[in-house]
């Protein structure tokens, strides 16, 4: 590119003598070939090289914000700090529950020890007992009670006023809940249900304060109670002991059992609390998907009134699980479903036979189109409960158990699954091989005892006995859930947090934003509800907590991009950008060293014409 250089201006006087004169002195001074044009010029550097250069870096500088705006990824700021503390806290500080108890001891009217019962002495007593107890399990096991429950004794003689002591126990509070003296009176110990109604009617069990969750045992001595002491625990929150002439000293001990393997751990033999295996969904729902299968219908094939049992049986059970899931029911009837396993014939047994060892075959995944439920969706949680009517050539077909027994309820579960039964109409025994197949409906009765076992079932697979379910089991099973689901919320906001922080280019929604939110807020609670001892209000706001944790972490935004780090971003734009950035930067420096070279040398050429003059 040729120089382009401003040449010296001169001004022509009018008589045009005194320019003349200028460059004859000039020239007269320095002449050109004195001039080294490698350290001189006698001209200014011009600047339209140099304004053009810069002018394309400005515009690639300018540009560059743009081009990042583009390439922007969105994120919603996200609580980092509240989802670690969450993760934290749940993990170094296990859940504890507030328990709190009241013994009765109705019709002790003898002395004892020399003198009338002593409720602070029975009290210590029973509290001695329950502590060696509790200390063969883990106390800070999250969803047991620790030490944080508190205990009563009344003494009701019957004849004069009840004494009461209602101290203090560890971290709990005594609730506001009195015993109402001489509120029992004569029970009929021989009917169990009457008791267990009598004592529901005469025990306060509605603590304001305390969510309701007070839990008696009831002593007592009487006539009609029988030779030795029975221990029973009714459908609520209490229980009670009978006998005659009972030694309430020698009651401390039973007392304690009942308050700690019953009402603390829910008739478990350990007080650990598993969760892991709850069968309910990330969204807190349950659908119970109960099916009829025919194996052959050319032989019979069987229907039943569904809709019923929903109302007598079903009903109940899922009341009593309304805080730990939403439940919905449904149910169908499949024809040619044959099972898997093979059986054979036990003649001394009179039947068809199929052992334990056959039980992970038994289901027919190819034949059993069990997964039709249209309530399910997302991550809905589905119990199947089959009932399996054999076909004519395997009637009647019975599970042995592995002592050699045949099974009573001829019926297994598979833990997260569900739970199948094996029904042998009475038809089989009769059946000639001859005839068309009949239509026939299930006698209620059957249909009935049928429903009992399946119950049963479901009971098993969420950590219950199988025999009945009670107030006090389902409590222990609403601080079971409480803690899973707080467990599980903390670890996945944990997760999430840290794979947010790891992926600085991760889509962050203002959605997951409000679900994180409110899952912490759900969390805190449930907590505090906890703390308080509202087991069913916990539940509830850590089934909320759960599910929008699980929400967040599982959002289609998230799940449905690949993220890259910004080394990808860097080499994937690099080859377009870099070569020609980096040439523009380089010319400009290039330019501007090449200006002040010039200037140097305009410079020096007149400091040297300065000194000639």
């Amino acid at each position: 590119m040729a120089e382009i250089a401003e040449s010296p201006s001169t001004t022509e006087h009018p008589l045009g003598t005194v320019g003349a004169s200028r460059s004859k002195a000039s020239s007269s001074a320095l002449r050109e070939s004195d001039v080294d044009p490698k350290t001189m010029r006698t001209t200014t550097p011009g600047l339209k090289r140099l304004f053009l250069t810069f002018s394309v870096l400005l515009s690639f500088l300018l540009g560059f914000p743009f081009l990042w705006k583009t390439v922007e990824i969105y994120r919603s700021p996200l609580p980092f700090g509240d989802m670690d503390a969450l993760s934290k806290q749940i993990e170094s500080s296990p859940l504890q529950f507030p328990c709190h108890f009241q013994s009765v001891f109705l019709n002790f009217d003898s002395r004892s020890s020399g003198g009338i019962l002593d409720p602070r002495e029975l009290r210590s007593s029973i509290l001695s007992e329950m502590t060696k107890l509790t200390s063969q399990t883990l106390e800070r096991q999250c969803g047991s009670c620790g030490e944080n429950f508190t205990l009563s004794v009344v003494v009701d003689s019957g004849d004069r006023a009840c004494r009461q002591s209602d101290e203090r126990h560890g971290n709990g509070l005594t609730p506001n809940c009195s015993y109402k003296c001489g509120a029992l009176g004569a029970l009929n110990l021989g009917d169990g249900e009457a008791v267990d109604e009598a004592l529901r009617s005469a025990l306060d069990e509605s603590c304001s304060d305390y969510g309701g969750k007070l839990y008696t045992v009831v002593v007592v001595n009487g006539d009609g109670a029988g030779e030795g002491p029975k221990a029973l625990v009714g459908k609520h929150r209490h229980g009670w002991i009978s006998g005659r002439e009972l030694d309430a000293e020698a009651m401390i001990g039973r007392m304690a059992e009942m308050f700690v393997k019953i009402f603390m751990n829910g008739g478990r033999e350990d007080g650990a609390i598993h969760g892991e295996f709850m069968p309910v969904g990330a969204d807190g729902r349950v659908v119970l998907s109960f099916s009829l299968l025919n194996a052959n219908p050319d032989d019979w094939f069987y229907d039943w009134d569904f809709q019923k049992l929903d109302d007598t049986l079903l009903n109940p059970v899922i009341e009593a699980l309304k805080p730990i899931a939403n439940i919905s029911v449904e149910s169908q009837v499949l024809y040619h479903t044959p099972k898997s396993s093979f059986s054979y014939w036990d003649e001394s047994l009179g039947s068809y036979i199929f052992s334990t060892k056959d039980l992970p075959f038994f289901v027919n995944s190819n034949e059993w189109h069990l997964d039709t439920s249209v309530a399910a969706g997302g991550r809905t949680k589905i119990l199947q409960f089959v009932v399996y009517v054999p076909s004519a050539n395997e009637c009647p077909l019975s599970l042995q158990l592995p002592s050699g027994e045949i099974s009573k309820t001829n019926g297994f579960i598979s833990p997260m699954w569900g739970g199948v039964m094996v029904w042998n109409p009475q038809s089989c025994i009769k059946y000639s091989g001859s005839g068309p197949p009949a239509r026939l409906l299930m006698h209620p009765d059957d249909l009935h005892r049928i429903f009992e076992v399946l119950m049963g079932q479901l009971r098993q697979l969420f950590g219950l006995k199988s025999d009945s379910i009670y107030v006090g089991a389902a409590d222990v099973l609403s601080r079971q859930h409480t803690c899973f689901n707080l467990h599980s919320s903390g670890t996945t906001l944990g997760s999430l947090s840290r794979l947010v922080q790891s992926l600085p280019r991760m889509i962050i929604k203002d959605e997951i934003g409000k679900q994180v939110k409110f899952s912490l807020e759900a969390a805190q609670l449930a907590q505090t509800n906890a703390s308080v001892g509202l087991y069913e209000a916990s539940a509830a706001s850590s089934r909320q907590a759960r599910s929008l944790a699980e929400d967040a972490f599982f959002h289609p935004s998230i799940m449905s991009v690949s993220y890259f780090s910004f080394e990808h971003c860097f080499a994937v734009y690099s080859p377009f950008f870099l070569p020609v950035s980096l040439h523009v930067l380089l010319a400009a420096l290039r330019e501007w060293r090449r200006y002040k070279q010039e200037k140097a040398k305009y410079v020096r050429w007149k400091v040297k014409q300065v000194k000639a003059a």
